[in-house]
């Protein structure tokens, strides 16, 4: 085989050079060796031809540079094409309002501008092509520019970071220092990329920071004059023990200036303000309170003695909210302790022994009933003194429903009424939680026709039904039951509620079965469940399953009432709930044997004319609820005579000898007067007028009073339509 003197694989440059050597070589081989048989011309004729081959191969090299040149020149080109793309897409995000940062699918910074990360000097710099994302992440949690939220860490920040970086989309704020605020986003692109935005939102958060201060003053503003017309001395701490709320009474039961209390003052401070003021009966009383409020788990209510100098004595009362702060009210007992210490006094006469039993079961039995009673009495005076205002501010707020036309400020309105609504509901609950709890809750068994009841609460509860697109069902039945009317009609309308406000879609039943001489009442639904171990827990005060919900949705306090109604009455009630299947309740009631004077459904008296002239004698010592009365009554045409009390009244009709076509009196006018008193003066001297109470006391005596006198009661906060058909249905209004 013969070799190559060309090796292929050369360049055409390497390969014209070794064939000029070779051409140079025979050639002078050629010139200088004898010709024997013709061997110098074929080598002669060999090189020419090489030569040949070194032409052709020149002529493939030229053509080869050419090519080349040509490339380079695209290249170049390209090259250039290229960076000016980058330069205008650089140009283009550097005129990006918000930081820009492009990350490839390898997680690699690929490119951003020069707002992005600028609120971080220190770091600023290190945004860098090539930087991997986890590493951008840990750079930034480090720096101190970044302002992390309370207890976390920067390594907890990462963590959580680079979890929401997994997420096909993520939006969230950053608090940086100075008090700027970043609104952070990323965005997929289609090659795997991620692209991130900085957004500077601080106008945005002090706009919202703004008004949620607005919001803070108006509830504060709120709760401030609520507090103020407490007779106790109240201070109101949150979770943290810090100070949020009180009233000037406080500081003139403890004698502090009113100007040592503060809003955000920790507990500690007024503690140690206390302590100075104050003489605890124990040591143990002495740190009881502050080993109290420093618990973090579920506390129950503590109650103690103190005394201020040698003349005051006050009980303290400290009670858990359900935000986990608390509620510290201090109660002027002075008079009480006095007349006690009296009472010792003149029993010192009997004999001894006699005298120790009698104030040993003395203090035994009053420390028993005070520990008792101390959390209803609180929650009863609280809720009672509210009702006043709140009584007016629903009236006054209805005087203004005719009156605005505007749309936003009906509006405002319409839910400034709903708020007052929730309020009524609430301190409502907290009356009867607290009735039921005093043990003064009296009950009047009578015979109840089962079906006519839940007839009335279907028709009530129809809309609510109605408005969430639920099935609301009521099987019908004749059976009577043996209960009190009130406190069954509350149980089972705080059951039916309950099944339609937790239901979102589905069907609430009600239907009763009858197994003997009992009647059970069943409610329905199909709502979410009850989880297994909040089902022990649901009957508990102010707690309530969907802890997101909203205060007008109430404070948890239904289903207690239930509880406690039930157990007043000996009404056995079971519940058996399906996670995610819907939730059963049942009363059991005992039955009744229907007689020809079983209750019956009574009409509403059909209403009258409009009041337009008639006269309404209006006795009411509360000025300003009297004032929203009197408005009311006037845009309803009726002609009003206000009076503050009882002998106002007297003279004032003595001085016109004008009969009222109606008395619209408060019970409790002062303190020797009532309401029932005056209408039966004034019905002594006039004749069977007829009249209406208004009262928040719900007390039998007060019911009773008012039936003897052919009084319609109304409870307090009045509810209008309530009001004008008692008024409109009076015997004589035609």
């Amino acid at each position: 085989m013969a070799q190559s003197l060309i090796n292929p694989t050369d360049t055409l440059a390497r390969q014209n050079e070794k064939l000029l050597k070779i051409v140079d070589t025979l050639m002078r081989r050629a010139e200088q060796g004898p010709d024997t048989a013709g061997v110098a011309y074929a080598q002669f004729e060999r090189a020419v031809m090489l030569e040949e081959e070194v032409r052709a191969r020149t002529r493939e090299l030229e053509h080869a540079l050419d090519l080349l040149n040509s490339s380079n020149a695209q290249l170049a080109t390209a090259n250039a094409e290229a960076e000016a793309a980058r330069a205008n897409l650089a140009n283009a995000i550097e005129t990006v309002q918000e930081g820009f940062a492009l990350f490839d699918a390898n997680e690699h910074l690929v490119m951003c501008n020069s707002r992005f990360g600028k609120h971080m000097r220190d770091v600023h710099h290190q945004f860098q092509p090539g930087l991997p994302f986890r590493d951008y992440v840990h750079i930034v949690s480090a720096s101190p520019y970044l302002e992390l939220p309370e207890g976390e860490t920067p390594a907890q920040w990462a963590a959580q970071r680079m979890a929401r970086h997994k997420e096909q989309h993520v939006v969230f704020n950053a608090r940086m220092a100075g008090d700027r605020w970043l609104q952070v986003s990323e965005h997929r692109t289609r090659d795997g990329g991620t692209v991130v935005l900085q957004t500077d939102v601080t106008d945005m958060m002090l706009l919202e920071r703004q008004e949620r201060e607005r919001l803070k003053d108006d509830q504060a503003a709120l709760i401030k004059a609520t507090l103020e017309h407490l007779n106790q001395g109240v201070g109101i701490f949150d979770s943290e023990q810090r100070l949020i709320g009180w009233n000037r009474r406080m500081g003139e039961l403890l004698s502090i200036q009113i100007g040592r209390f503060r809003i955000g003052q920790s507990f500690q401070t007024i503690f140690e303000q206390l302590s100075r003021k104050v003489s605890f009966a124990s040591t143990e009383d002495a740190e009881a309170l502050p080993r109290w409020t420093s618990r973090k788990d579920r506390r129950a209510a503590l109650s103690f003695e103190v005394e201020i100098g040698t003349d005051r004595i006050l009980a303290v009362f400290a009670q858990q909210m359900p935000d986990g702060g608390f509620v510290i009210s201090f109660t002027d007992i002075t008079a009480e302790r006095a007349a006690m210490r009296a009472i010792s006094q003149v029993n010192e006469t009997l004999e001894k022994r006699v005298t120790e039993r009698t104030l040993e079961l003395q203090d035994a039995l009053a420390e028993a009933e005070r520990a008792n009673a101390s959390k209803s009495r609180f929650v009863a005076a609280a809720s009672h003194d509210l009702l006043q205002p709140l009584s007016a501010a629903k009236l006054y707020m209805a005087s203004l429903d005719s009156d605005i036309e505007d749309p936003d400020q009906r509006e405002r309105l319409t839910k400034a009424s709903s708020a007052l609504q929730s309020v009524e509901h609430i301190l409502g609950a907290l009356l009867d939680i607290s009735r039921l709890d005093s043990g003064r809750a009296a009950i009047h068994p009578s015979e109840i026709p089962l079906g006519v009841m839940l007839d009335q609460m279907r028709d009530e509860l129809a809309p609510l039904a109605a408005e969430k697109g639920l099935q609301f069902d009521v099987v019908p039945n004749s059976a009577h039951v043996s209960s009190d009317a009130t406190y069954l009609r509350r149980i089972l309308q705080n059951l039916i509620s309950n099944a339609l406000r937790y239901t979102d879609n589905g069907r609430v039943l009600v239907g009763a079965r009858r197994r003997g001489d009992r009647v059970i009442v069943e409610i329905h639904d199909t709502g979410p469940g009850i989880p297994p171990e909040q089902q022990d827990k649901i009957f508990d005060e102010f707690h309530r399953v969907n802890a997101a919900a909203s205060a007008a949705e109430g404070l948890g306090l239904g289903l207690a009432i239930v509880d406690r109604a039930c157990r007043l009455l000996q009404h056995p009630l079971t519940m058996r709930s399906t996670p995610g299947s819907g939730t059963r309740f049942s009363v059991d009631l005992p039955l009744a044997c229907p007689t020809d004077t079983a209750m019956e459904p009574q009409d509403d008296p059909v209403a009258g004319t409009p009041l337009a002239h008639r006269i309404v004698l209006l006795v009411e010592n509360d000025t300003e609820l009297r004032n929203a009365i009197s408005m009311t009554l006037e845009n309803w045409g009726a002609d009003v005579l206000a009076c503050e009390g009882h002998s106002e009244a007297i003279a004032l009709l003595q001085e016109i000898d004008i009969a009222p076509d109606v008395i619209l009196a408060d019970y409790q006018l002062d303190e020797d007067a009532t309401g029932t008193g005056l209408i039966a003066d004034l019905q002594a001297i006039y004749g069977p007028l007829p009249a209406v109470v208004i009262t928040a006391n719900r007390e039998p005596e007060v019911q009773n009073e008012a039936a003897a006198l052919n009084a319609r009661l109304l409870y307090k906060p009045l509810d209008l339509d309530a009001l004008r058909a008692a008024l409109e249905a009076q015997p004589g209004f035609s």
